[in-house]
């Protein structure tokens, strides 16, 4: 556990969670799972119980790579090894957040591990100060990952075309969405699959264009919220030079079921 603390220093540049926390939690229901290369930690996953809706599922807190490590699949690696030991304690769902501008982060969640989200988090965590979120609004998708269903463990096809409403334009090097607002409103919501686009590399945006960021932000949280009042659950990323797609479809195509019972 301390060693993983110190892990968190570098990966965050934050306090990490005190050692009796984290060792109260996996003695109750958590997980933590570390990644080596040899005898030294490259990486962690880390989650404690969590309840909401009559229903227990792991809570994902955390996942960090060393810088030197990363860009090499190891956070995939992590999450296959926490959705195998997660079933093996009896959980059916895991849940975690992430930060939907960030292309990679959404491209391994929904793409590569099947997570889906139809739950959108305004200012999450609220004001944060390390390097990654300081100055943006902590705004979050919250995955649901349901480890045991068809979707997630048959990589199935469902054989949709999306539709690309919303116009990318470039302003000063970097992409932007044009006429948001006006595009909402003429949106036909019984399409059943719904392209939103991300800037591939949002953090550049962020470092050289902060307003721009900023403004990526309050356009993707509008759209996002409403495609979810509309039924739409995001499930998949398309990934481009300049801009990806996340990918949303009507939650009733998606095969949800665990053990045979249709979630």
């Amino acid at each position: 556990m301390e060693t993983i603390q110190k892990l968190e220093r570098d990966v965050w540049g934050m306090d990490p969670i005190p050692v009796h926390q984290t060792a109260t939690a996996i003695k109750n229901g958590g997980l933590m799972l570390g990644a080596f290369d040899e005898n030294n930690l490259i990486g962690f996953s880390y989650g404690f119980p969590g309840y909401a809706n009559g229903e227990a599922f792991l809570c994902s807190h955390m996942l960090g790579i060393h810088q030197s490590y990363r860009d090499k699949g190891i956070g995939a690696l992590l999450k296959v090894a926490q959705r195998e030991a997660a079933e093996e304690m009896g959980y059916n769902l895991i849940r975690w957040t992430f930060d939907p501008l960030q292309s990679r982060n959404a491209y391994l969640n929904l793409s590569k591990l099947n997570g889906i989200c139809n739950d959108y988090l305004v200012n999450c965590y609220g004001e944060m100060v390390d390097g990654i979120n300081k100055g943006l609004p902590s705004d979050r998708f919250n995955i649901e990952w349901r480890i045991s269903s068809s979707h997630v463990k048959q990589q199935l096809n469902y054989d949709v075309t999306p539709i690309y409403p919303f116009e990318v334009v470039h302003r000063d090097d970097f992409p932007a969405i044009s006429e948001m607002e006006q595009t909402l409103q003429h949106i036909d919501y019984n399409e059943m699959s719904i392209a939103v686009p991300i800037p591939a590399e949002f953090m550049e945006i962020k470092k050289h264009n902060p307003a721009l960021a900023k403004e990526w932000r309050e356009v993707t949280r509008k759209i996002f919220q409403q495609l979810f009042q509309h039924g739409y659950t995001a499930y998949d990323v398309q990934k481009n030079n300049h801009v990806s797609y996340i990918i949303t479809i009507k939650r009733q195509k998606l095969q949800l079921d665990v053990r045979g019972k249709n979630q």
